[in-house]
């Protein structure tokens, strides 16, 4: 943290410390929510929830449940016997919270009256006062509330006004913490991800890698003889397209596999988004590409499985479920699998650059890998690339999910998305149909 000679909004920390009451306490969470509901807290549920059970023990007097361990547990669903040195999570997590408050500070225009730090090396959080109020160290729970508690300008008000019935509550303070501990996941981006916290292993992103065929050397070099000149680097023969006439023949023998090609741009997009958001919310990930991961591995961990027709995972998935993709005589599309249902057909073709696309996201509680699995395909990389986009942005879902079964949280669930294409990218993907099981 900022020494004061760096920073104009520091608060004095030679002050003595006291102990706190209840109208202190009030301040504490009021400053918490508005942390929390800042630019710098909204895009990270985890950090939210971080700081929220660190802020709430601490104010308990529970300091006994700031450790690591009993963090990871408590608030990342680690098994009790996990182990910290191999698992970071806890430690990433505080240093992302650390880093977070001090951008929350520095963009403050005045001095707060109040102050929440994070010291490095410490998950338990200091509380600095500007002159006005006595400084603390927060060493003591909050006192009794007094029988005529001013009113306050914040989310506390319901619970301080409940703490003037004493047949209901204690103090107010414990009310609002715990109920805020108790509270299910506000936004439909963490309640649509929230199952992937149930297991201490990453989160698997698994990516097809089909078959790729090139052009040999000595293909390149036959060309290069009626044209001196081209093709004699790597850079130009791996960037530039063999321009043969349509009526040039060339031996099967010319053209061969090339396994370090073969990742779909669109998958590749979705890839990225679902492990940034990963990142955000603390979970761990992987990337597996092709062969790179198997059966077994799905069953052992959590997984966004990416891409249609080119990942076979998706296709072993996908049949006997409400929405599956399906080839017909070259044709590919989206089909309802029910007597009369409905069908879903891109309008891309590979030499266009604009049209429609069709995606699915199936969000599978128990699917046939006994684990959480997230399916984000479309018919082609553009609707691939919309359903990444999709799962992973919280004003999407939000919207996306409104015409969905209040209740799906806790099921299965299929959704069909469409997007509009131009210039080879995939618009916001609305949807189109749903199913909830």
């Amino acid at each position: 943290m900022a020494s004061t000679t760096e920073h104009p909004h520091e608060i004095d920390k030679a002050a003595q410390p006291a102990p706190v009451g209840q109208e202190n306490a009030v301040l504490v969470f009021e400053e918490l929510d508005r942390i929390l509901e800042s630019k710098f807290f909204k895009s990270s549920p985890r950090s939210r929830q971080f700081l929220e059970y660190v802020v709430r023990h601490k104010l308990d007097g529970h300091t006994e449940q700031l450790k690591e361990r009993i963090i990871g547990i408590e608030v990342f669903q680690r098994t009790p016997g996990y182990t910290t040195g191999d698992d970071p999570i806890v430690r990433v997590q505080a240093s992302d919270v650390r880093r977070r408050l001090e951008q929350y500070y520095q963009a403050l225009p005045d001095r707060p009256a109040v102050r929440i730090e994070l010291h490095a090396g410490s998950y338990s959080p200091n509380i600095h006062w500007s002159s006005a109020v006595s400084e603390t160290n927060m060493d003591h729970p909050p006192e009794p509330l007094p029988a005529q508690a001013p009113q306050r300008r914040s989310r506390a008000i319901p619970f301080l006004l409940a703490g003037l019935i004493p047949a209901l509550v204690v103090g107010t303070g414990l009310i609002f913490v715990h109920s805020r501990a108790n509270r299910s996941p506000q936004t439909a981006l963490e309640q649509f991800w929230a199952p992937v916290f149930s297991t201490p292993q990453p989160v698997l992103i698994c990516l097809a890698k089909p078959v790729v065929y090139r052009p040999t050397f000595d293909l390149y070099q036959k060309y290069a003889q009626t044209h001196p000149g081209s093709f004699q680097t790597e850079v130009e023969r791996s960037n530039q397209v063999l321009p043969l006439e349509a009526h040039d023949q060339i031996a099967w023998s010319e053209m061969i596999p090339y396994p370090d090609y073969g990742v779909a741009v669109g998958d590749a997009y979705a890839a990225v988004r679902v492990s940034s958001l990963m990142g955000q919310i603390g979970k761990p990930s992987q990337v597996r590409i092709g062969g790179n991961y198997s059966f077994e591995d799905l069953r052992n961990s959590p997984s966004v499985v990416v891409g249609a027709f080119n990942n076979k995972w998706t296709m072993q998935i996908m049949p006997g479920l409400h929405f599956s993709f399906v080839e017909d005589h070259g044709q590919y599309m989206i089909r309802e699998q029910i007597p009369g249902g409905g069908v879903w057909r891109g309008s891309l073709r590979q030499s266009q650059q604009i049209g429609d696309d069709f995606a699915i996201v199936a969000r599978l509680l128990d699917s046939k890998t006994g684990q959480f699995t997230i399916v984000a395909a479309g018919l082609t990389g553009s609707g691939t690339q919309a359903a990444g986009e999709f799962i992973s942005n919280p004003t999407f879902l939000e919207r996306g999910l409104r015409s969905v079964s209040p209740d799906w949280q806790k099921k299965n669930m299929e959704i069909v998305l469409q997007t509009t294409v131009t210039d080879s990218v995939a618009g916001p993907a609305w949807v189109v149909a749903a199913h909830v099981w």
